[in-house]
């Protein structure tokens, strides 16, 4: 009599990273660096990349020819700098976002409103260098926007920036978010941020910053209303 019982699932061969990539291409799914590939990666496959990506760091250790095997230092550092990428400065490429409660405008609001300065934290997709700097979003909402709680603007910010960026691209995936969650009459979003790319290789250059901007809708449509944001975002605190 044939056994019936079901049996423990094969573990797929290769590399867990090929088999999220290839979810990725048959979906037809962009996974550039900055963006969020949450939902292609399945349960326990955390654990596995963060196996995968460690080793392949401990192999760039070799190639840098430091004696992991013998160097007090550096014998958990593949480890470390793997879990530093997954779980904290890339993370927003891995998890799905934050949950963000949204409340009906039983007041009708329609008055400017600004959020900031947000601290965020993010690495360039060049060389993998610190970005570090302050975001200030500006609304206008409307009677049929969602209203989401201050903490959540941080959140949401903190998981778009933690991915590899560039300060341009960035920016734009915020306002991109908030307009989808809150959709305001009009939206802007100023960045400030320190480029270490610039400050420790390159031109060493440890004063400059770059400082851009986003405006959708009624902010780019109304110069009154966005020189009023700009004077209130004051950059020099």
């Amino acid at each position: 009599m044939d056994d019936k019982s079901p049996q423990p699932p094969k573990s797929q061969p290769g590399p867990v990273s090929a088999r999220i990539r290839a979810r990725l291409e048959e979906a037809r799914k962009r996974y550039h660096a900055n963006d969020n590939i949450s939902g292609f990666i399945e349960p326990g496959e955390h654990e596995a990349l963060l196996e995968e990506v460690t080793g392949k760091m401990q192999g760039v250790l070799e190639s840098l020819v430091i004696d992991v095997s013998r160097d007090h230092n550096t014998q958990d550092t593949a480890r470390r700098v793997a879990k530093m990428y997954l779980y904290e400065v890339f993370r927003g490429r891995y998890v799905a976002p934050p949950p963000v409660t949204e409340f009906p405008n039983a007041e009708y609001l329609n008055e400017l409103m600004i959020v900031g300065p947000i601290t965020v934290r993010s690495a360039c997709s060049h060389h993998f260098c610190p970005i570090m700097g302050r975001l200030w979003i500006g609304l206008l909402p409307n009677e049929h926007s969602n209203l989401i709680g201050l903490s959540k603007y941080a959140r949401l910010a903190e998981w778009i920036m933690s991915r590899p960026q560039i300060q341009e691209e960035a920016i734009a995936q915020v306002a991109d978010l908030l307009m989808t969650k809150v959709a305001p009459d009009g939206l802007a979003v100023v960045m400030e941020a320190d480029h270490f790319c610039m400050h420790w290789r390159g031109v060493k250059d440890s004063g400059a910053k770059m400082i851009n901007s986003v405006m959708r809708g009624a902010f780019l449509k109304n110069a009154t209303l966005r020189r009023e944001f700009l004077s209130l975002v004051n950059l020099k605190d």
